[in-house]
Protein backbone atom coordinates (compact mmCIF):
# COMPACT_ATOMS: atom_id res chain seq x y z
CA UNK A 1 0.00 0.00 0.00
CA UNK A 2 1.07 3.30 -0.88
CA UNK A 3 1.55 6.48 2.04
CA UNK A 4 -0.94 9.16 0.55
CA UNK A 5 0.46 13.04 1.19
CA UNK A 6 -0.62 14.66 4.28
CA UNK A 7 -2.77 17.17 3.54
CA UNK A 8 -3.20 18.39 7.20
CA UNK A 9 -0.21 19.47 7.78
CA UNK A 10 -0.71 22.52 5.48
CA UNK A 11 -2.82 25.71 5.97
CA UNK A 12 -3.82 25.29 2.30
CA UNK A 13 -7.12 23.28 1.23
CA UNK A 14 -7.13 21.40 -1.86
CA UNK A 15 -10.16 21.57 -3.17
CA UNK A 16 -10.39 19.71 -6.54
CA UNK A 17 -13.58 17.96 -7.31
CA UNK A 18 -14.07 15.09 -9.88
CA UNK A 19 -17.26 15.81 -11.93
CA UNK A 20 -19.10 12.93 -10.51
CA UNK A 21 -18.98 14.26 -6.92
CA UNK A 22 -20.29 18.04 -7.58
CA UNK A 23 -20.22 19.93 -3.79
CA UNK A 24 -23.64 21.80 -3.04
CA UNK A 25 -22.03 25.22 -2.89
CA UNK A 26 -22.35 27.42 0.69
CA UNK A 27 -22.98 31.01 0.91
CA UNK A 28 -20.84 31.46 3.66
CA UNK A 29 -17.08 31.20 2.55
CA UNK A 30 -15.97 28.92 5.62
CA UNK A 31 -18.90 26.56 5.20
CA UNK A 32 -17.75 26.23 1.53
CA UNK A 33 -14.09 25.63 2.85
CA UNK A 34 -15.52 23.13 5.19
CA UNK A 35 -17.54 21.70 2.36
CA UNK A 36 -14.29 21.46 0.12
CA UNK A 37 -12.25 19.65 2.71
CA UNK A 38 -14.98 17.20 3.29
CA UNK A 39 -14.86 15.82 -0.69
CA UNK A 40 -10.85 16.21 -0.17
CA UNK A 41 -10.88 13.92 2.58
CA UNK A 42 -13.41 11.51 0.59
CA UNK A 43 -10.74 11.61 -2.69
CA UNK A 44 -7.99 10.55 -0.06
CA UNK A 45 -10.11 7.91 1.26
CA UNK A 46 -10.97 6.43 -2.38
CA UNK A 47 -7.08 6.41 -3.50
CA UNK A 48 -6.29 4.55 -0.76
CA UNK A 49 -9.11 2.23 -0.29
CA UNK A 50 -9.91 1.50 -3.52
CA UNK A 51 -13.03 1.95 -3.12
CA UNK A 52 -15.92 4.93 -4.15
CA UNK A 53 -18.50 6.06 -1.50
CA UNK A 54 -21.22 7.76 -1.47
CA UNK A 55 -20.62 11.60 -0.46
CA UNK A 56 -22.96 12.73 2.50
CA UNK A 57 -25.36 15.54 3.29
CA UNK A 58 -23.59 18.49 4.93
CA UNK A 59 -25.24 20.90 7.31
CA UNK A 60 -23.93 23.71 9.51
CA UNK A 61 -27.05 23.45 11.99
CA UNK A 62 -25.59 21.87 14.95
CA UNK A 63 -26.05 23.39 18.37
CA UNK A 64 -24.41 23.17 21.87
CA UNK A 65 -20.51 22.19 22.80
CA UNK A 66 -19.88 19.54 20.14
CA UNK A 67 -17.87 20.50 16.95
CA UNK A 68 -19.23 17.74 14.63
CA UNK A 69 -21.75 14.83 14.66
CA UNK A 70 -22.12 12.27 11.84
CA UNK A 71 -25.37 10.24 11.61
CA UNK A 72 -24.83 7.00 9.83
CA UNK A 73 -27.82 5.76 8.18
CA UNK A 74 -28.46 8.78 6.69
CA UNK A 75 -25.23 9.56 5.40
CA UNK A 76 -25.01 12.78 6.84
CA UNK A 77 -22.86 15.32 8.53
CA UNK A 78 -23.78 18.30 10.98
CA UNK A 79 -21.22 20.52 12.31
CA UNK A 80 -21.30 23.30 14.63
CA UNK A 81 -20.89 26.83 13.50
CA UNK A 82 -19.93 28.95 15.90
CA UNK A 83 -17.36 26.72 17.02
CA UNK A 84 -16.02 26.41 13.71
CA UNK A 85 -16.09 30.34 13.72
CA UNK A 86 -13.66 30.03 16.49
CA UNK A 87 -11.25 27.06 15.79
CA UNK A 88 -10.96 26.94 11.94
CA UNK A 89 -7.98 25.16 11.35
CA UNK A 90 -9.04 22.73 13.89
CA UNK A 91 -11.71 21.90 11.66
CA UNK A 92 -10.13 21.48 9.08
CA UNK A 93 -7.50 19.21 10.50
CA UNK A 94 -9.35 17.60 12.94
CA UNK A 95 -12.96 17.54 13.07
CA UNK A 96 -13.60 16.61 9.11
CA UNK A 97 -11.69 13.60 9.49
CA UNK A 98 -12.75 12.35 12.60
CA UNK A 99 -16.73 12.65 11.32
CA UNK A 100 -15.42 11.14 8.06
CA UNK A 101 -14.37 8.12 9.40
CA UNK A 102 -17.55 7.40 11.50
CA UNK A 103 -19.47 7.51 8.11
CA UNK A 104 -16.50 5.28 6.56
CA UNK A 105 -16.41 3.14 9.10
CA UNK A 106 -19.90 2.44 9.10
CA UNK A 107 -20.23 1.98 5.03
CA UNK A 108 -16.73 -0.73 5.40
CA UNK A 109 -17.60 -2.54 8.63
CA UNK A 110 -21.37 -1.59 9.77
CA UNK A 111 -22.32 -1.10 12.90
CA UNK A 112 -18.87 -0.89 14.98
CA UNK A 113 -18.33 1.14 18.90
CA UNK A 114 -18.05 4.32 17.52
CA UNK A 115 -14.37 5.11 18.66
CA UNK A 116 -13.36 1.71 18.03
CA UNK A 117 -10.41 0.19 16.58
CA UNK A 118 -11.59 0.41 13.20
CA UNK A 119 -12.48 3.90 13.34
CA UNK A 120 -9.32 5.33 14.83
CA UNK A 121 -7.37 2.62 12.22
CA UNK A 122 -9.35 4.41 9.15
CA UNK A 123 -8.08 7.79 11.59
CA UNK A 124 -4.34 7.06 11.00
CA UNK A 125 -4.02 5.02 7.61
CA UNK A 126 -6.10 7.77 5.81
CA UNK A 127 -5.51 11.04 7.52
CA UNK A 128 -2.33 10.46 9.96
CA UNK A 129 -4.19 11.71 12.38
CA UNK A 130 -4.46 11.25 16.34
CA UNK A 131 -7.47 9.43 16.81
CA UNK A 132 -8.67 11.21 19.38
CA UNK A 133 -12.97 10.99 20.55
CA UNK A 134 -13.32 14.43 22.37
CA UNK A 135 -11.84 18.44 21.27
CA UNK A 136 -10.57 21.05 23.43
CA UNK A 137 -12.17 24.01 22.01
CA UNK A 138 -13.20 27.03 24.82
CA UNK A 139 -17.12 25.96 24.59
CA UNK A 140 -17.86 29.27 26.25
CA UNK A 141 -19.30 31.63 23.59
CA UNK A 142 -21.98 28.10 22.83
CA UNK A 143 -22.99 27.23 26.87
CA UNK A 144 -26.21 28.45 27.44
CA UNK A 145 -27.63 29.07 31.17
CA UNK A 146 -25.92 26.99 33.91
CA UNK A 147 -27.17 26.34 37.32
CA UNK A 148 -24.86 25.83 40.17
CA UNK A 149 -25.53 22.95 42.50
CA UNK A 150 -23.33 21.62 45.33
CA UNK A 151 -21.69 18.57 47.09
CA UNK A 152 -18.68 17.71 49.30
CA UNK A 153 -16.12 18.98 46.69
CA UNK A 154 -18.06 22.42 46.05
CA UNK A 155 -19.75 24.08 43.27
CA UNK A 156 -20.51 22.41 39.75
CA UNK A 157 -22.80 24.14 36.90
CA UNK A 158 -25.74 21.91 35.56
CA UNK A 159 -26.94 22.50 31.98
CA UNK A 160 -30.90 24.37 31.84
CA UNK A 161 -31.82 20.88 30.50
CA UNK A 162 -30.11 19.17 33.31
CA UNK A 163 -31.66 21.60 35.48
CA UNK A 164 -34.96 21.25 34.67
CA UNK A 165 -34.55 17.39 34.73
CA UNK A 166 -33.78 17.45 38.44
CA UNK A 167 -36.60 20.10 39.06
CA UNK A 168 -39.24 17.56 37.19
CA UNK A 169 -37.87 15.03 39.65
CA UNK A 170 -36.78 12.78 36.57
CA UNK A 171 -33.21 12.22 38.14
CA UNK A 172 -30.73 12.93 40.13
CA UNK A 173 -26.70 13.97 39.52
CA UNK A 174 -24.04 12.39 41.85
CA UNK A 175 -20.43 14.16 41.75
CA UNK A 176 -18.27 12.83 39.93
CA UNK A 177 -15.58 13.27 42.23
CA UNK A 178 -16.97 12.23 45.86
CA UNK A 179 -20.16 10.47 44.51
CA UNK A 180 -22.56 12.80 46.70
CA UNK A 181 -25.84 14.05 45.29
CA UNK A 182 -25.77 17.15 43.70
CA UNK A 183 -28.13 19.75 45.55
CA UNK A 184 -29.25 23.18 44.26
CA UNK A 185 -27.34 25.91 45.38
CA UNK A 186 -30.36 28.18 45.89
CA UNK A 187 -32.43 25.46 47.96
CA UNK A 188 -29.60 24.98 50.47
Amino acid sequence: MFKTLNPFKSKRILAAKPANHPAVPFADPLQQCIANQVEHCYQVAEATLGQEFPRPEINFKLRGKSAGTAHLQLNKLRFNPLLLQDNQQAFIDDVVPHEICHLLSFQLYGRVKPHGVQWQHLMRQLYDRQPRTTHSFNTQSVEGKTFEYLCGCGSVNLSIRRHNKVLRGDTQYRCRKCGQNLRDAIKK
